[in-house]
């Protein structure tokens, strides 16, 4: 951690003493204060005092940079995991096939239940505007082409959900504000317009965090879901609604978007697989992921509808400059990848970095390794020197980036902010473009010291999060907290690959002592979503890694 030993953490702030501190935010004087306690909370100030070797040039693109070569594996052909406790893609489309299920059956189950779960108290909800009519449009037509023998493909006939920040036709999109207009969007987003093409169906989108500016799952503006497995606690964020709608079952995958873990965050929160491919691979045409470390990708209850799902929303995109980098590969590649095994497999673990999370998140992450390890992997400490400093650069650049593509939003509209997003904005203009542009020149070294770990591993595996989620209150989840230790423990090992432009998953690998989710992360090198896939499959297949039912769950059949 960051915090030097005997030093107290600042203390969590709700309610109305947050809202007072967002009042008090106005003032120059306040920002310059916050701004320090910020620094030194998420261990900003330590960035300052790295060596000049550790920066590079000021990066003139954000393409990743791969170690080496695309590696060449041969596949074992070896099954997916069948022990899902949920429907699966799979399971529905065999049902269809069969005549034993319609997806209109589906369609209305999974509506019903999503309004069953948000009544619950405290709220499960995880859908916040519903598109029912689109969605059993969707599901006749679909009927149709199932009945006729003829379906689009391994998604047809699927419900699936969509993070709120991610246009959907004919559904308002508000980034998880208060104050965005209700005004239906005209045109589908590119992933979301892929996934309407192969036949699954949006039943509505998911709530977030406030322009997803915060991991932990809560939210002013929403009455956001709790976690499935414990209500007492939070199910993280920004994508929580879309983590909470596949691990309660409601869908076999979700959309999410990652800039500094919201998609690994929630996925391993809650207990569910999610992916954050490279950098270009997915489209973020009609999505408000933008910056230099914004990721669109899925989330899913398996690791066969995690490929199904990037298979069917990765690819070029004239809308999206970003996606020219991709190399061509073969279509089908990543389903394919499920099957490969991990004989031969080389996996970098970075012992510095494990040392900073919680005894159950070791224990559930290391026997998962070890696991892989007994099935042919080959476990080797590496060393990644400022893989320790990847929060501070990670809460910078995004911060600075969100606060100035905001620019109108702040002076329009920072009253209707909420009060969390109000402090953190108001402290991020304490810090100058210097210092912007001396995080982005440590950022290039760091991806120089990736790339260089990728020339001698094929992954490296850290954790997901330093604990699983803690709890809360109903007071914080209503008007939203700022707990500068909770945000470092959620994003602690997040942002490496976000800044550097890496694929990277969060497995489900066990559960504390309190029953709780631990997700184990695995990154890849640049382009290489394969490998990540193939090891996640492995730990699913052998039981290493597994979805479990919550407490709280929806029966959709």
């Amino acid at each position: 951690m960051f915090y030097e030993r005997g030093v107290p953490r600042p203390p969590r702030l709700s309610g109305a003493p947050l809202k007072s501190l967002a009042r008090v935010g106005r003032t120059r004087a306040f920002a310059i204060a916050f701004d320090k306690i910020m620094r030194a909370d998420l261990g900003i100030d330590r960035l300052a005092r790295l060596p000049d070797n550790a920066r590079l040039d000021v990066p003139l693109d954000t393409r990743p940079h791969p170690g080496r070569p695309p590696r060449q594996w041969h596949s074992e052909n070896l099954p997916a995991a069948t022990h899902a406790w949920a429907p699966t893609s799979v399971s529905l489309t065999t049902a269809y096939r069969e005549g034993r299920l319609s997806p209109h059956e589906v369609v209305e189950k999974v509506l019903a239940e999503a309004r069953r779960l948000a009544k619950l108290t405290p709220t499960v909800g995880p859908i916040y505007d519903f598109a029912d009519e689109a969605a059993f449009a969707e599901a006749d037509a679909s009927e149709a082409r199932w009945r006729e023998g003829r379906p689009l493909g391994p998604l047809d006939g699927v419900p699936w959900v969509v993070k709120e920040q991610a246009a959907v036709r004919g559904l308002p999109r508000r980034f998880g504000t208060g104050f965005m207009p209700a005004t239906p969007e005209p045109h589908d987003s590119a992933a979301v317009a892929r996934a309407r093409a192969v036949g699954a169906i949006t039943l509505g989108t998911t709530p977030m965090t406030e322009y997803g500016m915060t991991p932990n799952g809560a939210n002013a503006n929403r009455a956001m879901p709790h976690n499935p497995h414990a209500p007492g606690h939070f199910a993280g964020g920004s994508s929580t609604g879309s983590g909470v709608a596949v691990a309660t079952g409601l869908v076999p995958f979700a959309l999410g978007a990652d800039g500094g873990g919201s998609i690994r965050i929630p996925s391993a929160l809650n207990g569910i697989f999610g992916m954050k491919p490279t950098w270009g691979r997915v489209s973020r045409s009609g999505d408000i992921a933008t910056g230099t470390v914004s990721h669109v990708g899925p989330l899913a209850g398996s690791v066969l509808d995690l490929a199904f799902a990037l298979e069917t929303i990765s690819g070029y995109d004239g809308d999206d400059p970003q996606t020219l980098a991709a190399p061509q590969r073969a279509p089908g590649s990543f389903v394919e990848a499920v099957g490969r095994g991990v004989r031969g497999l080389v996996i970098g673990v970075v012992e510095s970095e494990w040392a900073h999370a919680t005894p159950a998140v070791v224990r559930a992450g290391k026997a998962a390794l070890d696991a892989l390890e007994k099935e042919g992997a080959k476990l080797v400490p590496i060393r990644l020197a400022l893989a320790e400093y990847a929060m501070a650069i990670g809460v910078v650049t995004i911060g600075l980036e969100a606060r100035a593509l905001l620019r109108a939003e702040w002076l329009e509209h920072r009253d209707e902010m909420s009060a969390d997003l109000q402090v953190t904005f108001a402290s991020l203009d304490g810090f100058s473009a210097v210092e912007y542009l001396d995080a982005c020149r440590i950022r290039s070294g760091m991806r120089r010291e990736m790339a260089g770990a990728f020339q001698s591993v094929d992954l490296v595996a850290l954790p997901s999060t330093v604990a699983p989620a803690a709890k809360v209150s109903e007071g914080d989840m209503r008007t939203g907290f700022l707990d500068t230790s909770v945000i470092e423990g959620l994003c602690r090992f997040a942002f490496l690959a976000n800044l550097t432009g890496l694929p990277a998953l969060s497995a489900p690998v066990g559960i504390s002592d309190n029953g709780l989710p631990v997700g184990l992360q695995l990154v890849g090198d640049a382009w290489d979503e394969a490998t990540v896939l193939s090891a996640a499959a492995h730990l699913e297949r052998i039981g290493a890694a597994m979805v479990r039912r919550p407490r709280v769950t929806a029966t959709i059949i």
